[in-house]
């Protein structure tokens, strides 16, 4: 049998588990998947023949080798900055990896040495990287092979809680690593380009510069600017577009009152708060606000982002019961973002009958003959329930269908690489439309940057 080595069990790698095991008599595969929660690892193999979860810490050395040189191919859903640790055992071992992550300058140093022995090292495989990257090149492609010339580009992402989950004013629920949420957008300006213009959002102002999109059946959203939408132009080879933004989907309304924290300094990450543990909620906020012998946390906050009692902004704060007393953020040594976080997820985790939603959205502008044209692209999934969620099937099931092809020699270009060659994204999306991820193109007539879609 075929040995796929999958390391790292946690929610997004459900989907990945299914297909491979459902594939598994069919193909003549065999998973182990590794973990240092045995029981994760375990959870989605029991009883099946062509599965076994073991326990596997990345950091001991000789079990981590041992599982990857008894593999034919590699998957590791472990955060980006572990996958090193694998990679060069990979590549001593001469075995293929797969995974969802960015590539680092540590993974892109690795690409001669990758390519003379032959193997191919797939990244950015999963959503955002991923499908993204798949999506856009299927598009971008065409409009070349029949003469355009890309003027603009634009693409968004979002992870969502579906309508029928929907139930707070925030409209919004943790569907991902809630921590990257926290602190998203920090450690730089968002730069990207608008009509032949660069443009830089620092962070303080980013959640107050957003675009509208309205996508047909799903109603309107909002975006925000990723940090670095330029590097995209010698990705995607659209050195001379005129337009090129990429940004994050939320609900409308979420950034205006996600700012409010921003403007107090609850998203910091830089340092740590005393006694953290044993603060209250209410603390917690008070530790904001100027000192006061007689007003209140509550109008002492008011005062100081400039909302009154019966305002919204108020309302969605007054939801995540952030005055309370009683309640404890019981982290040691917690920054204000962690702080922030364990106050989020006490309200925004997502319930055993939730449901997730995944909206992208792309943009494509072009000349052909003279003439301006414009396509709009969109692709809504809703999870299934909390274990396949949209989350887990759209980062899961491309790292599935990469590894089997990779593993059928259909896929043979070596390398550190991302999906955007069509040997790739071609068979991936046609084989992830059986499982919902359509997207539904549209050509309308060109509008450019609009900036009647920005707020702020």
């Amino acid at each position: 049998m075929r040995n796929i080595l999958i390391i790292g069990a946690g929610r997004s790698a459900t989907s990945l588990i299914k297909y491979l095991l459902d594939k598994s008599e069919s193909e003549d595969l065999f998973l182990t998947i590794g973990d240092l929660n045995i029981q994760h690892a375990q959870k989605f193999t029991s009883g099946h023949p062509n599965g076994r979860g073991i326990l596997l810490d990345v950091f001991n050395q000789a079990q981590r080798r041992e599982a990857v040189e008894n593999a034919d191919i590699v998957i590791s859903m472990l955060p980006a900055r572990y996958h090193m640790e694998v990679a060069n055992d990979c590549l001593e071992f001469g075995k293929h990896l797969v995974t969802a992550s960015y590539i680092s300058n540590d993974m892109q140093l690795l690409d001669p040495k990758v390519k003379a022995k032959g193997l191919i090292f797939m990244n950015e495989i999963g959503l955002d990287p991923g499908i993204d990257h798949m999506s856009a090149m299927q598009v971008i492609d065409r409009i070349r092979d029949k003469g355009g010339e890309m003027l603009l580009f634009e693409s968004f992402t979002g992870g969502l809680v579906a309508p029928e989950s929907d139930d707070n004013l925030w409209h919004y629920k943790f569907t991902w690593n809630p921590r990257n949420v926290v602190v998203a957008g920090q450690g730089g300006a968002a730069e990207f380009i608008q009509e032949g213009t660069y443009k830089y959002i620092p962070y303080h102002r980013l959640f107050r510069r957003t675009e509208f999109l309205d996508i047909e059946g799903h109603g309107r959203f909002e975006a925000y600017a990723n940090r670095n939408s330029l590097k995209y132009r010698s990705v995607y080879g659209l050195e001379d577009v005129l337009t090129l933004y990429r940004g994050t989907i939320r609900r409308v309304g979420f950034s205006k009152a996600w700012n409010m924290f921003v403007h107090l300094g609850m998203t910091d990450d830089s340092y740590t708060i005393p006694d953290s543990e044993n603060l209250s909620y209410r603390d917690f906020v008070n530790l904001f606000l100027p000192y006061s012998p007689t007003d209140s946390v509550e109008l002492k906050l008011r005062y100081s982002l400039k909302i009154d009692q019966d305002d919204l902004m108020w309302g969605k704060l007054l939801e995540l019961d952030i005055f309370n007393t009683e309640k404890k953020i019981g982290i040691k040594d917690a920054t204000p973002a962690k702080a922030l976080q364990k106050i989020l997820e006490d309200k925004w985790t997502l319930q055993p009958e939730d449901k997730d939603m995944i909206v992208m959205y792309h943009k494509f502008g072009y000349q052909l003959n003279g003439k301006k044209h414009q396509i709009d692209s969109s692709m809504v999934i809703k999870g299934d329930d909390q274990t396949y969620t949209a989350m887990a099937k759209t980062v899961g099931l491309p790292v599935a269908i990469a590894t089997l092809k990779i593993l059928n020699g259909e896929i043979t270009n070596p390398g550190v690489q991302l999906p955007i060659k069509k040997e790739v994204y071609e068979p991936i999306l046609k084989e992830l439309e059986d499982f919902g991820v359509v997207f539904v193109e549209k050509d309308v007539p060109y509008m450019g940057y609009n900036p009647n879609n920005v707020v702020g």
